[in-house]
């Protein structure tokens, strides 16, 4: 072979290269094998749409009515009772294949008469139920009623949330399904305030966090659960506007929280939330002296009312024209305090009022407590009859 030859020959040998080079590249480029995709799609099946509904009964009165009894002495008629549904979107993921879900709290706050439906990445939709949760972590533990199983999540192996790592926000966004928004972890271990409620050692990304995302799940580009979508901060305290702060309760919290929702799902097998208030033994004194039948707060009971759990006594049923009826004390009202004296048992209120006769004069502290700690709490002075 002549030196042209051999000349053409490295030629060919060059350009053979760069074409097998370029389609190496081209195959690397593709889309569907980039690490973000391949992350969506390892837990996408596991995302849910939620979406809950919940009946409200309010009682309203005509204001013109209201009005022309005040001025004129016009018959006030009695008040009516509307009934209004109210609805929210949020998301969740699945962490168990018996169908169990995590979400925010927030998303699903209990009602006596919560509906609970949840849509799948393959369109089904299936009833819910609550099951428990954390007022305080946001974070709330609901089970689709199916025997299926499900794709989930896994909790063994979560992300090491690494400031600047890649982050991807999945979720429900303004109601549109199986929304991605791509970020970066931008910090760890915040604590915010918004709308009242205070949030403590979140994790920080600027990927776009919108209504309906809450609940959902951020991970990283290898499919690792980063945390879950919990807030977005449009302003900031001063009413300074805010952009690309989003906040996730970490992984590590999640993980924590599973463990014990699992532990409490299993002492309490296909248990739902039900508003009825089973009856126990009464307080023989607070019965006796003021009329009053009392009931412990367990914690089915505290969480299907939305009190706060932890503290008082419920009042269960109030004697007409008792004492305590006298005093305007109503059924379904809690006892948080006998004079100085914190009370959170039935047996703690019959000890106190152990040592009361009639026409003894007794303070209580009477109201509700919310979960949300919104509260509207009274001292009442009842005489013993």
């Amino acid at each position: 072979m002549g030196m042209y030859g051999k000349t053409w020959l490295a030629l060919a040998v060059v350009w053979g290269l760069q074409i097998v080079g370029s389609t190496c590249c081209l195959a690397q480029a593709d889309p569907a094998a980039e690490p973000a995709v391949l992350a969506v799609a390892k837990v996408l099946p596991a995302v849910v749409n939620i979406n809950t509904e919940r009946v409200v009964r309010r009682t309203v009165r005509d204001p013109i009515e209201d009005f022309y009894a005040q001025f004129f002495g016009y018959y006030r008629g009695r008040p009516r009772e509307i009934r209004q549904t109210l609805q929210s979107l949020g998301s969740g993921f699945i962490v168990d294949p018996a169908g169990y879900i995590v979400t925010n709290q927030h998303v699903v706050e209990r009602a006596a008469d919560l509906k609970i439906q949840v849509t799948t990445n393959n369109g089904k939709t299936y009833s819910a139920h609550y099951i428990t949760g954390d007022e305080k972590k946001d974070l709330a533990f609901i089970k689709i009623d199916s025997k299926e199983t499900f794709p989930f999540i896994s909790l063994e192996n979560i992300s090491p949330n690494l400031l600047g790592e890649t982050v991807l926000v999945v979720g429900n966004a303004v109601g549109y399904g199986s929304s991605i928004s791509r970020g970066v972890l931008s910090a760890t271990k915040r604590d915010i305030a918004i709308d009242n409620m205070e949030y403590k050692d979140l994790v920080q990304t600027d990927a776009a966090i919108n209504p309906g995302n809450s609940g959902g799940p951020v991970i990283d580009i290898s499919g690792r659960l980063v945390g879950i979508s919990s807030a977005k901060m449009a302003f900031t305290p001063q009413g300074v506007p805010t952009q690309g702060l989003g906040f996730a309760i970490p992984a590590d919290v999640v993980r924590e929280n599973v463990t014990k929702f699992k532990a409490f799902a299993e002492k309490h097998p296909g248990q739902k939330i039900q508003p009825t208030v089973e009856e126990t033994p009464t307080s023989s004194n607070s019965e006796r002296l003021f009329g009053m039948q009392l009931q412990d707060m367990s914690t089915d009971l505290t969480q299907a009312l939305g009190y706060q759990p932890g503290r008082g006594v419920l009042i269960s049923s109030v004697e007409s024209d008792s004492p305590a009826d006298q005093a305007g004390i109503e059924r379904g009202l809690v006892i948080y305090k006998i004079g100085r004296h914190d009370v959170n048992s039935v047996k703690e209120i019959e000890s106190v009022l152990s040592r009361a006769s009639s026409g003894t004069s007794v303070d209580f502290e009477v109201g509700v407590v919310r979960a949300t700690g919104v509260q509207r709490v009274e001292n009442v002075t009842l005489a013993a009859r």
